[in-house]
């Protein structure tokens, strides 16, 4: 967003949630420099910034999440419930996956380090504002690596054995049960019982069922 384009609309409302007066303070001397932003209220306290969004109704809550009386967390997710017009960006010292992780359920759009400098608070306040989810670049690293560790973690119908997934990928490749019991090195009777097993699990009463469960999930799939 320009200058001019900030100066022909109206301004972003912005709360600041922090319990260090010298923190708010800096936070608000620095948005008053930018265009089409205005700090409407200021909080030392998780309760405090709820009633400020009640009585403010801002666009964007800066919110810290180590506060007390009720921490920013919490705050947050009262926030998101009871004033969806407001986005919450989280600005605190604090990184550590666990807090990361609550604060994203509680319904926050951004997560930025106190580190942060001057114009990515910017956008990210520009963002969350405009409905988008940011993270500092720290952040953002360690919420992908969850994600992927995630995803590593997590096999496709993780409720069958390994041997089991191995035979349902190849049922859904056309495979006979004479060809996987070839493939596989089994008995014929082996993969019988495994299919057996199969369909209870998926809770499946035929083959074309659980060959569409597996497509369904990621397997089955060649080349």
């Amino acid at each position: 967003m320009s200058c001019e384009e900030a100066q022909g609309s109206a301004p972003i409302r912005v709360l600041l949630a922090d319990d260090h007066p010298v923190v708010r303070r800096g936070l608000a001397a620095l948005l008053g420099t930018l265009a089409g932003m205005e700090v409407v209220a200021q909080a030392g306290t998780g309760e405090e910034a709820l009633r400020e969004v009640a009585l403010n109704r801002p666009d964007v809550a800066v919110m810290d999440l180590r506060m007390p009386s009720l921490d920013g967390v919490e705050a947050t997710r009262r926030i998101v419930r009871d004033h969806p017009g407001t986005a919450v960006l989280v600005l605190t010292m604090f990184h550590e996956d666990a807090l990361v992780a609550e604060a994203l359920r509680a319904g926050a759009r951004g997560y930025l380090l106190k580190v942060a400098e001057q114009d990515e608070i910017e956008r990210a306040i520009r963002a969350v504002a405009a409905g988008d989810v940011i993270f500092s670049g720290a952040v953002a690293e360690r919420v992908l690596g969850q994600v992927t560790a995630g995803e590593r973690a997590a096999p496709p119908l993780p409720q069958l054995s390994p041997r089991e997934r191995e035979v349902l990928d190849l049922m859904a490749t056309g495979a006979t049960n004479g060809a996987i019991a070839h493939r596989l090195g089994l008995a014929h009777k082996t993969v019988g019982n495994h299919i057996s097993a199969i369909f209870f699990k998926l809770g499946v009463a035929t083959r074309g069922e659980a060959i569409v469960m597996a497509r369904d999930s990621g397997l089955g799939r060649r080349g």
